[in-house]
């Protein structure tokens, strides 16, 4: 008996560093597994309601449900706390300028949110193999690539290849997106938004998912921005 409940502890370890090196590969970005999801993006989104909650509001506000449920695409989804850290940007300035707080996602004008929302957003399937090797520090050698967001706007996307134990590229993967705020400077490191991806290659029925890496990002990438389109556009009391 004191063999078999020996057996059984190391069968319930073993076990249980095989599971959890297969959610390593994928929750380490790096790129080994492409979890399928019976449904479509936006049905990935509406899932995880604790995470996505505020950008479903503005996929719904922005008037983009069915290009989520229908289009092929590729999405970096960025948490609930981006949309709260850009509103709480927002209302500081409001208060600078003694106006009225926004309490509400609705009262942004929806072309506001389109044109943010688009940034993270592209047309077509892509996971993170996809995407070629980017390293900031030699953008000579590797760039990334620059890709056009689904309105238009220019984007950095690229895998980045940490070093490991001395050798340089041999770490894990991660993968980046950044907004270029110039098209005349595209490849001005010093000037772009950028967002790490936590979790790669969700892939939906329609396309693939890549979810942010959250707590440092604003929603739009560029606040300033942003901030500017809402005050152009007005808010709705």
């Amino acid at each position: 008996m004191k063999y078999m409940n020996r057996f059984l502890i190391v069968a319930v370890i073993l076990t249980t560093i095989a599971v959890g090196c297969q959610k390593k590969d994928y929750f380490t970005n790096t790129g080994k597994h492409t979890p399928d999801y019976d449904g479509t993006v936006l049905d990935y989104l509406k899932s995880k309601p604790k995470s996505w909650d505020s950008l479903l509001k503005v996929i719904r506000i922005a008037g983009m449900e069915n290009v989520f449920s229908t289009e092929t695409i590729t999405f970096f989804a960025p948490n609930d706390s981006c949309i709260s850290n850009t509103i709480r940007v927002l209302n500081a300035k409001l208060d600078e300028k003694g106006q009225r707080r926004v309490t509400k996602l609705e009262q942004i004008k929806p072309e506001v949110w389109k044109k943010q929302l688009c940034r993270y957003l592209f047309k077509s399937s892509r996971s993170m193999n996809d995407f070629p090797q980017l390293d900031p520090g030699n953008l000579s050698a590797y760039p990334g690539q620059i890709y056009s967001s689904y309105l238009g706007d220019i984007m950095n996307i690229g895998v980045i290849y940490n070093d490991a134990g001395g050798v340089k590229y041999a770490g894990y993967r991660q993968l980046m997106i950044s907004f270029i705020p110039s098209v005349s400077a595209p490849r001005d490191y010093n000037s772009w938004y950028s967002a790490i991806v936590a979790s790669v290659n969700v892939a939906p029925k329609n396309g693939y998912v890549h979810v942010l890496n959250y707590p440092n990002h604003f929603f739009g990438f560029a606040t300033g921005q942003f901030i500017e389109d809402v005050f152009d556009k007005g808010i709705i009391y």
